[in-house]
């Protein structure tokens, strides 16, 4: 049985102090679940909150790294960087990333393969615009960033991927995909891995929805066959609202 994966990205919110504290908060009020948590503060903040997490089942995580190991790329953070801050899984593909700084397959893909070579766990966003969806194209655009993004990747990393569907129209809008749509897109998803690697491996992977993800809404979401948690953005920036998504329960 697929286990829950509930993941908080606090994109460019929260200095130093207010990322510590508001991981304190979150440690405090988790409790026992049996799904995974994770929170993914401002590279700024890493250490800090690192330090709060060490010892608990919290996972840190990462919005962003470089697809380079080293060398001269000026504001760049390379995947050494974040291994020396301790972060267990970094977030790769973000449709904030993808559409806004222009990152193209490609370079997701060499992303995930270069954290997956230092053994880091990897949160791979895929989704459509839109505009995609409304020419009746979402499928083909998410079959093709899938098929892309696991360019080279061999069936032993697949325990240490994660996909992020998000449709790009519902990222901080407010706006939620229904609960079927994003499970027909979360089975096309897991049709395709399919095909990529075999039926096992694809009903193993753990296939999270992104998308103005709220306390309101995340027991119809996770009702769905084939959503397996959430990528959560600005819900993720208050400890309540954080913990009635993180701790949900299927039961």
């Amino acid at each position: 049985m697929r286990r829950y994966f509930l993941a908080g990205n606090w994109k460019m919110h929260k200095t130093r102090a207010e990322a510590k504290e508001l991981a304190s908060s979150i440690v405090r009020g988790l409790g026992e679940t049996s799904n995974r948590v994770m929170v993914a503060p401002p590279f700024t903040a890493l250490a800090d909150v690192k330090s709060v997490l060490t010892g608990t089942p919290v996972l840190l995580g990462a919005q962003n790294m470089s697809s380079e190991e080293s060398g001269a790329h000026t504001g760049e953070v390379s995947v050494t960087m974040l291994e020396d801050c301790g972060v267990d899984v970094v977030i790769i593909g973000h449709s904030e990333r993808r559409i806004i700084y222009g990152e193209t397959d490609e370079l997701v893909n060499r992303k995930v393969r270069l954290a997956l070579k230092h053994g880091m766990e990897v949160i791979l966003c895929v989704g459509e615009t839109i505009e995609q969806r409304d020419t009746g194209n979402a499928e083909r655009v998410v079959i093709g960033q899938v098929t892309a993004g696991f360019e080279g990747i061999e069936s032993e990393s697949l325990g240490k991927i994660t996909l992020a569907y998000e449709p790009v129209w519902a990222i901080g809008t407010g706006k939620t995909a229904t609960p079927q749509d994003a499970d027909a897109i979360h089975a096309v998803i897991r049709k395709t891995l399919s095909s990529l690697y075999s039926p096992a491996a694809a009903d193993g992977m753990i296939i999270q929805y992104g998308g103005s993800v709220k306390p309101g809404n995340v027991k119809e979401l996770m009702a769905m066959e084939n959503i397996d948690g959430a990528l959560v953005g600005g819900a993720s920036l208050e400890t309540d609202s954080f913990l009635s998504i993180a701790l949900f329960d299927k039961e």
